[in-house]
């Protein structure tokens, strides 16, 4: 596996706030950004708006997919499964990190919707067969990644997935970011429930009109 600190990131779907957010931090921390979007202008848009010079540039998704080492598929949950179907070749033989939580909102707040495959993480792995697929990042604040007040995000980062390089070097990313930590949650097969607790943190997070994480004890 490649030394982490050479990886290239794209983003896929990355104009919305957690692709944006997740962009600006990895940039911060010395890795060169493709923003990805259906619309490659207000990708180089939105990557012009996170004042990192060079690092961060934006096109469409597919110029995401081929330009990095490793992706980040932060697309809404509604477009997931075609925008990776359609990427399957770019993608082949790289890693790819899941970060979509698959929520629905009704007057009760925010819930888990069923995945036939189990999992968004799943899914990807289902329709990504030449890509090792990683679970992390889904439950990092967008709001707190794109607030230039911030210097430290105090969570823990649960990374899942069934390649021991792959979830190892994922770990070593999110530890790049000031107050994060990457902690290996298991294999993809549970996914599912870490996605689902976004849902519960979304509810605490109304409740107490806080970011909450997630911190991991004794470990």
């Amino acid at each position: 596996m490649a030394d982490v600190t050479k990886q290239a990131i794209g983003v896929l779907g990355g104009t919305g706030d957690q692709g944006r957010g997740l962009a600006r931090r990895l940039a911060m921390a010395g890795h060169r950004i493709v923003i990805g979007s259906r619309d490659a202008s207000r990708a180089a848009a939105a990557a012009h708006g996170l004042h990192a010079g060079s690092l961060v540039t934006g096109g469409l998704n597919r110029d995401a997919a081929e330009q990095a080492d490793l992706v980040i598929a932060a697309m809404p949950w509604e477009g997931h499964r075609e925008l990776l179907e359609n990427l399957a070749a770019p993608l082949a033989g790289k890693v790819l990190v899941d970060c979509v939580n698959p929520l629905g909102f009704d007057g009760k707040g925010a819930y888990p919707l069923r995945v036939p495959e189990g999992s968004a993480a799943e899914q990807a792995a289902a329709v990504l067969p030449d890509t090792i697929v990683v679970g992390a990042f889904h439950h990092v604040s967008a709001m707190l990644l794109l607030d230039p007040d911030v210097h430290r995000i105090d969570l823990d980062v649960l990374v899942l997935g069934d390649d021991r390089q792959a979830t190892d070097l994922v770990a070593a990313i999110a530890s790049e970011i000031p107050g994060m930590r990457g902690i290996y949650g298991g294999r993809l097969r549970n996914c599912g429930q870490v996605e689902a607790l976004t849902a519960n943190l979304v509810s605490i997070n109304r409740r107490y009109k806080a970011h909450a994480g997630l911190r991991i004890t004794d470990v």
